[in-house]
């Protein structure tokens, strides 16, 4: 005997469950929400001597099917999913079997004897796993920084190429934090090489000391003489600068948002593999080791062809 329970998931409603044995219907249409009293109902209902009989069908919908799945597989039952890739086509192919344009509950009972092939066996917790979901959640984030690295390029080239030799290849903490200060040209002047100095050590832990200094300094000065018209400026440096401290103050967030996920994410990795047998696969190693905290390395090409990706430092 097999029993084949389909739940129709709701984000917000109520689910809807349909019971079907060998094929045939035994019961549809049962509503319940995500409460241990309501699935224990459903479960009764059922009527599971042996839980390995019971399959359980759902189709994915955001999170709300996690809860379900982990409760009913912690039972015993199978439980497996109609993959989101393919549900669009299972509405049209299978549309003559349901009321509407949904998979509803009694074709999800179905499915097992109409299309086994389409279903996929849930193995694990999805996004309620905290690895898969930081992983995830660095990735968003990954993705605006890289188009607020994008937006810096464009300003800082308006500042002339002399900025890129002295800030080099990656926005590191300290070309961020000078970035949200001091891209006024003017301010980088009056600010000095000593005291500019002792500002890039402290926020490059040192790597950055009077050269770089020094450096900005004849960049701010290049600037101003390739903006030079008739003693005054030709460009509003103080809008400009403001326009720069927005985008690298967006990026220094990002940043430290990613750092705080990247060692959340060694620490999982650390349980989930503690030989490090994944960790050390070709490519697979920590991406702060890639990068230097400074971002000290130079420039050798236009920036939309040098950044293939953000460091996380």
């Amino acid at each position: 005997m097999t029993l084949t329970l389909g739940i129709d998931v709701a984000v917000r409603a109520a689910h809807q469950a349909t019971l079907s044995r060998d094929g045939k219907t035994v019961w549809r249409g049962r509503k319940f929400m995500t409460r241990t009293e309501e699935l224990e109902r459903v479960w009764a209902d059922a009527g599971v001597e042996d839980p390995a009989e019971l399959t359980v069908v759902l189709e994915p919908t955001r999170n709300a099917w996690i809860v379900i799945a982990e409760w009913f597989r912690r039972r015993g039952a199978k439980v497996v999913m109609v993959p989101t890739t393919q549900s669009a086509d299972l509405r049209k192919y299978y549309s003559k079997h349901a009321k509407n344009d949904r998979i509803d509950s009694e074709l999800l009972a179905r499915l097992p004897l109409l299309h086994p092939d389409g279903l996929r066996e849930y193995s694990g917790q999805g996004p309620a796993n905290p690895l898969r979901r930081l992983v995830k959640q660095r990735s968003t984030m990954v993705k605006p920084r890289t188009a607020v690295y994008a937006r810096l390029d464009a300003l800082i080239e308006l500042l002339g190429p002399t900025w890129y030799a002295v800030l080099g290849s990656n926005y590191g903490n300290a070309a961020l934090e000078l970035l949200a200060r001091y891209a006024d040209p003017h301010a980088v002047i009056r600010l000095g090489q000593a005291r500019l100095a002792r500002f890039l050590a402290t926020r490059s832990r040192g790597n950055w000391r009077d050269e770089h200094a020094a450096g900005l300094i004849a960049a701010a000065r290049e600037t101003l003489a390739l903006w030079n018209v008739e003693g005054t400026d030709g460009m509003d440096f103080a809008e400009l600068s403001a326009d720069i401290a927005h985008e690298a103050e967006q990026a220094l967030f990002l940043t430290r948002q990613i750092k705080a996920i990247d060692e959340r994410i060694a620490n999982l990795y650390t349980d989930a593999d503690p030989q490090g047998i994944v960790a050390s696969a070709p490519g697979v190693g920590p991406p702060s080791a890639r990068s230097s905290p400074a971002g000290s390395a130079t420039r050798t090409g236009p920036p939309r062809l040098r950044r293939s990706a953000p460091t996380p430092d």
